[in-house]
């Protein structure tokens, strides 16, 4: 049996004496020629020409046209002073897609606040005092939107919301370091806020890939919720020691959440309302107002950032670059009111580096711009329009009259806030309108200098409550007034 030979062996045709013409054995294949080879003996091929960029110039050819260049989104469009601004400069961008497209909105006119009748006052004692009052541990009580409609509307929300505008009137032109005055409640409560910090120091945190949610946070967390109970009791007086129970669970909420380790405006919230309940059971009082916002909040503040860029909280229910800041909102209330009728620093300064250097330590305001700076990347155009659209702004009078609208409208009208929104028995969930208050007594609040000083009630409103408040389109209205009617 001859032995097949493979395709690649020759066949030496003079040794076998033998040639078998038209075998597939016998003929090799000719070597294949690749596409671009030239054939023996023809031509040289025609050269191909160099590929051109878009951009470059023709041989001969006249000059291309010059590329126009790309303009940013918020710049402002050349043309006649009346032409209309970019969509950004006009609200239209800076809110939120989920905002309404429609309604009170784009109409221009005023927005009605989500809160009827609130005066800046701080909440009165609990009538006949507390003595053999029942105090209850704090409980989430709005579960459905209409409760959350029901409650913007009772005299619990219209005494919360009094008591944020009490605050914000008493540090109207008052820097941080200004001298006020301090009762020992004020500096227990800010006592307690160092210690929380030292346990920030002693709890570092642990070894982590991911940028957000270190575990460490969760050892923090768990001390002081254990402690809360303890901490409120050294700020209580000997006759209050009761109501610890009660407002160590605003306490043990107002740092964040140890389940998804995440901060938000509601925890800020959560905070304000300890605060609301300390004056409620008259802890503090009108002549501590001013020292409840540049001591106990403002170092409230710097414990939130201390947490923040050691543990890296996931910011809680952020808008990104369409809200105003991942994690807080009343330092810009509150920061807004300190620059009324300053002298020199105006809503444009924040973009001026040398004021946010030298006095983001005096004011809240200019201090969050400082921290949003420090944490993002980027232009703060591109990180924060809000800001830098508000910065527009002619005064401070009118950003601060919009962020309390802004504060009613995006967070405590927001029902995926308020369902984690804590009551007991001294912040009621009250579903019972509210009739409006009388005007505001002499002992509202503390005036400069530690004296009380009365407030006038703010303007009537003449639409009902029922028709714009909690609605989408007053939402988004307050957005909208703030930065586009403010503008001048």
């Amino acid at each position: 049996m001859d032995r097949t030979a493979a395709p690649w062996e020759r066949k030496d045709v003079g040794q076998q004496g033998q040639q078998q013409s038209g075998s597939s054995r016998d003929t090799m294949p000719p070597p294949t020629a690749a596409p671009w080879a030239r054939p023996a003996g023809s031509a040289a091929p025609t050269p191909m020409p160099p590929t051109a960029a878009p951009w470059a110039r023709p041989a001969g050819g006249a000059a291309p046209v010059p590329m126009a260049p790309t303009a940013a989104p918020w710049a402002r469009r050349p043309g006649p002073a009346d032409a209309p601004l970019p969509a950004v400069s006009r609200g239209e961008l800076t809110r939120a897609p989920w905002a309404a497209g429609a309604g009170a909105a784009l109409t221009g006119r005023p927005v009605e606040v989500a809160v009827p009748h609130a005066q800046p006052r701080l909440p009165a004692p609990k009538p006949g005092g507390t003595e053999g009052h029942a105090f209850m541990p704090v409980a989430k009580r709005i579960t459905t939107a209409e409760q959350l409609q029901a409650f913007l509307r009772s005299a619990s929300a219209r005494d919360f919301v009094g008591f944020v505008l009490a605050l914000n009137e008493a540090v109207k032109g008052r820097q941080l370091s200004d001298r006020c005055h301090e009762s020992e409640a004020v500096r227990r409560l800010v006592g307690m806020l160092d210690t929380l910090w030292r346990w920030v120091e002693e709890i570092p945190p642990a070894a982590h890939t991911l940028r957000y949610g270190n575990p460490a946070y969760r050892t923090w967390f768990a001390r002081m919720a254990e402690a809360a109970p303890q901490l409120v009791a050294e700020v209580l007086p000997e006759d209050l020691q009761a109501a610890a129970a009660e407002l160590s669970g605003y306490l043990a909420d107002s740092f964040g959440n140890a389940t998804r380790i995440d901060y938000g405006t509601g925890h800020e919230t959560t905070f304000c309302a300890l605060l609301y309940c300390l004056a409620r059971l008259g802890v503090v009082g009108p002549d501590d107002a001013q020292a409840l916002v540049t001591c106990v909040f403002a170092r409230y503040l710097q414990l939130m950032r201390k947490i923040q860029t050691t543990y890296w909280l996931e910011p809680a229910g952020s808008h990104g670059v369409w809200g105003l800041d991942d994690y807080q909102f009343l330092p810009f209330v509150w920061g807004s009111a300190q620059l009324i009728d300053h002298p020199f620093i105006k809503p444009s300064s924040i973009h001026a580096r040398e004021v946010l250097e030298g006095y983001s330590g005096e004011y809240l305001y200019l201090g969050c711009v400082q921290f949003v700076k420090q944490v993002k990347k980027g232009p703060l155009q591109e990180t924060s329009p809000m800001l830098c659209d508000i910065a527009g702004i002619s005064m401070w009078s009118k950003v601060n009259s919009g962020m309390v609208k802004m504060y009613q409208a995006e967070v405590l009208s927001k029902f995926p806030i308020m369902q984690h929104f804590l009551f007991g028995s001294l912040l009621e969930f009250d579903t019972t309108p509210a009739a409006p208050l009388a005007a505001a007594g002499p002992a509202a609040v503390a005036g400069p200098g530690g004296h009380s000083a009365a407030m006038p009630p703010p303007a009537a409103r003449a639409a009902p409550a029922a028709e714009t408040h909690g609605t989408a389109e007053a939402q988004a209205a307050a957005t909208e007034e703030l930065l586009g009617a403010g503008k001048g």
